[in-house]
């Protein structure tokens, strides 16, 4: 996804945003900077702005290692980790805030896998051994499931 605001453009990939700077705009408050990428991992904080019917909007990235300034909209123009937009681009920006956040949550929460523990190994061979002397199972199926559990 895209997004483009008076002073760059910001582009949401799997893993990291970047911050293009193309127009004249950009290039006025950031000169001939490259585009900057940053891992959504290292992302911290987003600071996010509404464009208003008198004043613009900004969307700011901090970072661990980041040289972000503090003062709001008007320091966000310089800032190399901001993008300033009009009212007209607050959902786009919005959206795309939305969808960093989901990324940042899924990365922060782990996925939950069900990983036997080495106390559970004993309990499932016992109830493995059980199946195989009611005839559940053969002693070629539980000598497999046995080695699959303790590693073998």
């Amino acid at each position: 996804m895209e997004a483009t605001g008076l002073n760059g453009q910001l582009v949401l990939l799997d893993n990291k945003i970047v911050i293009k700077r193309k127009g004249a705009w950009g290039f006025l408050t950031q000169g001939l900077k490259g585009d900057k990428e940053i891992y959504i991992k290292q992302i911290s904080s987003i600071q996010f702005k509404p464009g208003g019917s008198i004043t613009n909007g900004f969307i700011q990235f901090a970072f661990s290692g980041g040289d972000e300034t503090k003062g709001g909209l008007f320091d966000a123009v310089n800032d190399e980790n901001s993008i300033m937009f009009k009212k007209k681009q607050n959902g786009d920006f919005l959206k795309i805030k939305e969808l960093i956040e989901e990324k940042r949550e899924q990365i922060s929460t782990p996925s939950i896998i069900q990983v036997s523990t080495t106390s559970d190994v004993p309990d499932q061979i016992k109830k493995l051994a059980d199946l195989r002397d009611s005839g559940i199972l053969t002693e070629e199926e539980f000598s497999a499931k046995k080695k699959q559990l303790l590693g073998i």
